[in-house]
């Protein structure tokens, strides 16, 4: 068992703080991704698709997101605060991936998502808490299990 510390409850928090908005959004995109509602939260408020493969991509990540990313988040996080060692290896795998998209979303969306939310906005929430839960979940997970 590993201890569960302070760090583990507040890289755990942070991570619902990040990824439950985007979960929520997902779930719309998938229901109803016709939807100015889908629009709104995936792409900007009042912001439309810019052709059809903008709004395949935004919908293939939906699904990705809901059937990947969530089942990794929730059960890696629940392991990990049971003090599991999996747990750990779950966070580094999604950490990993969280930081790949967001370098991948860096390159593909910043032009677009920077000028519709502004750069406090963009490198929080629409980029950064990604990016941040991402490194901090890794390096504090392998810290963990080397030191286990």
């Amino acid at each position: 068992m590993i201890e569960t510390t302070i760090i583990t409850w507040i890289i755990a928090i942070f991570g619902a703080i990040t990824f439950l908005p985007l979960f929520v959004a997902q779930l719309v995109m998938i229901f109803n991704p016709k939807s100015q509602k889908a629009k709104d939260l995936i792409i900007g408020k009042g912001a439309d698709w810019r052709d059809r493969t903008h709004y395949k991509s935004a919908l293939a990540f939906a699904w990705a997101d809901i059937m990947i990313i969530l089942p990794l988040f929730i059960l890696g996080t629940a392991l990990v605060l049971s003090g599991q060692e999996w747990g750990y290896i779950i966070w580094i795998s999604l950490g990993f991936l969280s930081i790949y998209f967001s370098i991948l979303f860096w390159v593909m969306e910043k032009e677009y998502t920077f000028k519709l939310m502004g750069w406090l906005t963009y490198y929080t929430y629409f980029w950064g808490f990604f990016l941040y839960w991402g490194l901090g979940a890794t390096v504090y997970s392998i810290i963990q299990i080397i030191n286990h």
